[in-house]
């Protein structure tokens, strides 16, 4: 087995047993280990995104936020680089959940490619669910906020990849969200 191949299994067995008691909010309870195995997925099948680092960033991205992992853990575990990429699209969950939002806006101008393109997939795994079902406790309201919300994160990570762009911008668009 390839070094490349072994390192992403590896960062997929930790988000696996990290992640292991925990659903996604559909109605169906999917395993939550499905949302960063997807969005791994989005950016090696759908933008060709071949750099192991940024895979295995997208199937690490939400370890720290959701789950008792530490940056340091990461880092130990994987390299600085990963650990960076990670930090970088973690919110803050002492923070109230308005200002999280705000500060992802803000941030992601200045995020790194690596993180541009974990953000870019992670949000259009989630649009892609929002328009699959609705999560439980959730209005028709709340979706559409949620997608004018993630047209003003894309706004800042422009011209990161036009490939997910242009699917994120169909999606915005059936939505009658302004780009």
């Amino acid at each position: 087995m390839s070094s490349e191949a072994a390192r992403l299994l590896e960062a997929a067995d930790f988000a696996a047993k990290k992640h292991r008691s925990q659903r996604r909010k559909d109605p169906e309870g999917t395993p939550y280990i499905n949302h960063p195995i997807g969005v791994a997925r989005i950016l090696s099948h759908e933008a060709g995104v071949t750099d192991t680092a940024v895979l295995q960033a997208a199937l690490l991205h939400d370890t720290v936020e959701d789950t008792d992992t530490t940056f340091l853990e990461i880092e130990e575990k994987f390299g600085k680089e990963i650990r960076q990429m990670v930090e970088e699209v973690t919110d803050d969950k002492t923070l109230p959940k308005r200002e999280r939002k705000r500060l992802q806006i803000e941030h992601a101008r200045h995020c790194s490619q690596g993180a541009r393109l974990v953000k870019l997939a992670d949000k259009l795994y989630n649009l892609r669910d929002l328009n699959r079902c609705t999560p439980t406790g959730w209005t028709k309201k709340r979706v559409q906020e949620y997608f004018v919300w993630a047209s003003q994160v894309v706004k800042g990570l422009r011209g990161t990849s036009p490939v997910l762009e242009e699917k994120l911008d169909q999606l915005f668009m059936e939505r009658g969200v302004p780009l």
